[in-house]
């Protein structure tokens, strides 16, 4: 998606859930979009300038319930952040490392990824349940922490 179209579907989310797409929210979105891995908070707070940390931190909440970002949570004391796949078109998993928390972006070859996604639907349609989707972190150890 372009930039003005990730506007359009973030402001249609927003909307959904009856929040407004204010002006600080719209740098929140353009900081993660700009951005080539998931961010903590205090690293979005880095590159915006003015936005004050309550200010991010309820704006994030807010953004979360809309479906506008998701959160990966690591092992470290910060959660991490990017867009939504859809918005961004890049499916992707990730590798959590649990002692300092990097996390990194991989992508599996699509025959894999095919693979992944019908053996978790036949365990959701096992237990009664509709997929929409899937995640996969894997935890661990990255190269500086092992």
């Amino acid at each position: 998606m372009t930039a003005g179209e990730v506007d359009v579907a973030v402001e249609t989310r927003l909307t959904s859930v009856e929040q407004r797409y204010t002006a600080k929210r719209r740098v929140l979105v353009e900081i993660l979009r700009r951005s080539t891995r998931p961010l903590t908070m205090p690293e979005m707070l880095e590159q915006g300038d003015g936005l004050a940390q309550s200010s991010v931190y309820r704006n994030m909440v807010v953004l979360e319930q809309a479906g506008v970002v998701r959160r990966i949570v690591t092992g470290d004391e910060f959660a991490r952040f990017e867009l939504a796949e859809d918005l961004t078109g890049h499916h992707h998993h990730h590798l959590v490392c649990t002692s300092c928390g990097a996390v990194a972006d991989f992508i599996v070859p699509q025959e894999i990824e095919d693979l992944l996604e019908s053996a978790l639907v036949g365990v959701a349609e096992a237990h009664e349940f509709a997929v929409d989707g899937h995640r996969l972190d894997l935890s661990g150890l990255c190269r500086r922490c092992r």
